[in-house]
């Protein structure tokens, strides 16, 4: 079992900035790929950062050159670092562990989510 808990999130003005964190515990190695999804209403999860064991990373073209994943200073945490947010970035972001490959490919493990509001 692998628990995921999110936090950060909350209302911002556009041009504003957020971060989030996500604490993995459970059966979980360290530094296992990790990633952000993010869910605005009637639209379909979608892949907004993820992040390595080794360091790499990937981001959603909507995001790129604004938003940032890190690993956090403790184990098996992830922040991601929203700047210069849009109206357009409002959702439920959730964490989430996966694999990579060459990209990053989700498990059927996610947090309980945090709201994003970016107020125009």
């Amino acid at each position: 079992q692998v628990q995921l808990v999110e936090s950060g999130g909350g209302l911002v003005q556009a041009g504003g900035s957020l971060r989030l964190s996500c604490a993995a515990s459970g059966s979980i190695f360290s530094l296992n790929p990790m990633g952000w999804y993010r869910q605005a209403p009637g639209k379909q999860r979608e892949l907004v950062a993820a992040i390595s064991s080794g360091g790499s990373t990937n981001y959603a073209e909507a995001v790129k050159g604004r938003f940032t994943i890190s690993r956090g200073s403790a184990k098996n945490t992830v922040n991601l670092q929203m700047n210069s947010l849009k109206p357009e970035d409002t959702a439920v972001y959730y964490c989430n562990v996966g694999v990579w490959s060459g990209t990053y490919y989700p498990l059927n493990y996610w947090g309980q989510g945090t709201q994003v509001t970016v107020s125009s």
